[in-house]
């Protein structure tokens, strides 16, 4: 979602977060034409096979993501979230999409007991990674969804859904270029994937995932199966050091403080976007020993990268090691 160019939120520029990062385009010389551009305080970008024309898509594209800045971001006072968070506690009327988002978004912190805490905007704007600046202390319990009606308990407690929308908004965007005709891309929006098709080479799109910035800087490829997702968080830019403590844009909400244990991040892949990128955001909030148990228990095909001691050690669930290469 929007943000200002010198404080981002706390999920722009994903991909220096330890996030997925795609492999040098180089390596597809000759292969792949790409197409870029920014939203949401990051880039998205591209790539589909040589000859495909994608410039005409550009404006649908970038319509697309204007649409749901206008809708998602906190950073924004004219934003429909940003008008839910200024009103009156009570029953509020609101957009298809918010409604949906915000369900998953409810159903991811009742699933993790809280990890994921779409009310935790103010926590983090105290951290100094958001624009939530007044609100309640996080309770997710404090909201509810029922078709298009969003509740809530106070007029203080407000609605972030940053840890959850960037990845809904690359759903949107594969859906925009499939309903075009496309059928063989990689779409990425700031360091989250969705694979459709396969590489013009007859494999799978495939995808590296950079290590922790406590840890030496290796790269675990991955593959990914025409549908799925992929979405990363983790401590890598988004994160300060003070008196020998790491505080992150990732908050720990039960503990309404920010993770920093292990310095780890967490990799997930899914069969669409959003659930990836709510299920990254809130298996690197559960931490590095609750949230591989939470993933195994959910079936979630999860990859943790922790580090011991200043090793990396590495823990996959739901059958993500099939996919590394």
């Amino acid at each position: 979602m929007s943000t200002p160019s010198l404080n981002p939120s706390r999920r722009a520029a994903l991909g220096m977060l330890g996030a997925a990062v795609m492999a040098p385009t180089s390596a597809f010389a000759g292969a792949v034409d790409s197409l870029s551009g920014r939203a949401f305080g990051t880039g998205w970008r591209v790539l589909v096979p040589s000859g495909a024309r994608l410039d005409p898509l550009r404006p649908e594209i970038e319509a697309l993501f204007a649409t749901i800045d206008r809708q998602f971001s906190p950073w924004r006072s004219d934003s429909e979230i940003s008008r839910f968070n200024a009103d009156p506690a009570g029953d509020h009327v609101a957009g298809a999409d918010l409604a949906h988002v915000a369900g998953a978004a409810l159903d991811i912190a009742r699933r993790t007991e809280g990890a994921f805490d779409p009310t935790v905007g103010p926590v983090v704007a105290r951290r100094g990674f958001g624009p939530i600046l007044d609100g309640a202390a996080p309770d997710w319990r404090g909201l509810s969804v029922g078709g298009r009606t969003l509740t809530r308990a106070s007029a203080d407690l407000t609605l972030d859904l940053c840890g959850i929308a960037k990845g809904w908004a690359l759903d949107r965007a594969a859906a925009l270029l499939r309903g075009q005709g496309a059928q063989d891309f990689l779409f990425e929006v700031g360091g989250e994937f969705v694979a459709s098709g396969v590489h013009p080479e007859g494999r799978d799109w495939r995808v590296a995932v950079e290590a922790p910035a406590s840890l030496d800087p290796v790269l675990t490829s991955l593959r990914l199966l025409p549908g799925q997702a992929v979405a990363t968080s983790g401590t890598r830019a988004q994160s300060y050091d003070l008196n020998g403590r790491l505080y992150s844009h990732i908050i720990a909400p039960a503990a309404q403080g920010a993770t920093f244990a292990a310095h780890r991040s967490v990799t997930v892949i899914a069969a669409d976007a959003m659930t990836a990128d709510g299920w990254a955001t809130a298996l690197c909030a559960a931490g590095h020993e609750a949230g591989p148990d939470l993933a195994t228990t959910h079936g979630i095909a999860a990859l943790f990268q922790i580090d011991d001691g200043g090793a990396r050690r590495v823990i996959t669930t739901g059958g993500l090691a099939d996919l590394i290469l």
